[in-house]
């Protein structure tokens, strides 16, 4: 059970959310890539997908992944909004609600509090 586990965390990649950050904010992916050593990346870190958080070892291999399936799947799933903690509790019924109110049944209790 233990080594299912580690396997799955040592290929994690990065989630949607953080790619989004990475595109929107040069910032956000420079420090990502100040954690990285560059001796220990494929290419030495200078060839790096921010689409698919991915490091490759030659830009001809970076050149053939933009062109191939997995990578254009990539795209299509980040035109989507990033998950953010205002969607996750509008879906479980916490969000504002913006909608128009009822004056009438405001009227009838503010009368009701000056009785």
């Amino acid at each position: 059970m233990g080594a299912t586990k580690r396997i799955k965390t040592k290929r994690r990649t990065r989630d949607y959310d953080q790619v989004c950050a990475d595109i929107n904010s040069s910032k956000h992916l420079s420090q990502y890539k100040e954690t990285k050593a560059a001796e220990d990346l494929p290419g030495l870190g200078r060839h790096y997908c921010v689409e698919c958080a991915k490091w490759f070892e030659s830009d001809y291999n970076l050149v053939a992944h933009r062109r191939g399936k997995n990578h254009k799947r990539r795209l299509r799933l980040l035109t989507e909004e990033p998950h953010s903690q205002k969607i996750a509790e509008a879906a479980i019924g916490l969000g504002t609600d913006n909608g128009t109110r009822d004056v009438q049944a405001m009227d009838v209790v503010e009368s009701e509090m000056i009785e």
